[in-house]
């Protein structure tokens, strides 16, 4: 198995990060959803996973089935991010959005690159996460209906009845989190009470299909592997780089049987042969 020589291939992986944040900079950035920013409470777990080595702390995110994908991410991030402090910002850049990646696709909702620190927020967004700081609805007054307070009240305490949860118990973790994400949409608006199960089947159907999508792309990633070869289809958010962490190889072997001249330019959609090993 050939091993990333990081310090030879440094310069070049910083320049695609570089040219990664700078397309995501022309991107419209949303001013309601916050799990896709660095400054939300995703990434804000996915640091605390990193730092305590316990990939624990993300796995709330992300559904039972996405779980050993989410581990080999973080097992290969954690490999190489004590190589240097390039190699510690690519690493933690590739496993948070990766882990943000996966997070809404289970929702159904589309992901176009982590959004930078300072993305704005809506209000209502701000005020339900300090609600929940503070332990009461004071900072969302003015903001809700007076008729949908009951139900935005009770929404509240189920959030705060589950706060307190081991991060090692993943189930709790996971009650916990839906509790938030139903307790943010009825905040910003997004949810009528009356069309809660709609929403609700809605959001399984797309993460069914967004399963079946995965396990269909592993089988046909799996059926190449067996001819020696593994084709890739180039995600949004993605780098030549890491698409090389991912699959044990380097940006530029990738890049040669690829005929890629510019290794810092690529797109979603593209697709990829990677090299066999």
């Amino acid at each position: 198995m050939k091993k990333l020589n990081l310090k030879s291939n440094m310069k070049k992986s910083i320049g695609v990060l570089l040219t990664s944040a700078a397309i995501m900079a022309i991107i419209p950035l949303s001013a309601s959803a916050h799990c896709d920013t660095m400054d939300g409470p995703t990434v804000v777990d996915g640091k605390k996973a990193m730092e305590s080595n316990n990939v624990n702390y993300v796995m709330k995110w992300v559904a039972p089935e996405d779980q050993k994908e989410i581990t080999d991410k973080f097992n290969l991030s954690m490999k190489v991010k004590d190589q240097s402090p390039e190699a510690k910002e690519l690493a933690e850049q590739y496993f948070f959005s990766e882990v943000v990646r996966v997070h809404r696709a289970g929702e159904g909702a589309p992901f176009d690159g982590l959004k930078p620190s300072g993305t704005p927020v809506d209000e209502k967004v701000l005020a339900a996460d300090k609600s929940i700081e503070v332990g009461n609805l004071s900072p969302l007054e003015g903001m809700t209906e007076k008729e949908k307070m009951p139900e935005l009240k009770e929404r509240f305490e189920k959030v705060m009845s589950l706060k307190d949860y081991d991060v090692n118990d993943l189930e709790a973790g996971r009650e916990y989190i839906e509790a938030y994400v139903k307790f943010f949409k009825f905040a910003e608006g997004e949810e009528e009470h009356a069309a809660e199960g709609a929403h609700g089947e809605e959001a399984n159907n797309a993460h069914a299909t967004h399963n079946a999508e995965a396990n269909n792309g592993k089988a046909a990633a799996e059926a190449e592997r067996t001819h020696g070869e593994v084709t890739y289809t180039v995600k949004p958010g993605d780098t030549l780089w890491g698409i090389g962490l991912e699959f044990n190889t380097t940006y530029q072997e990738i890049a040669k049987v690829n005929n890629i001249s510019n290794p810092d330019l690529i797109f979603p959609g593209q697709e990829f042969i990677i090299p066999s090993k």
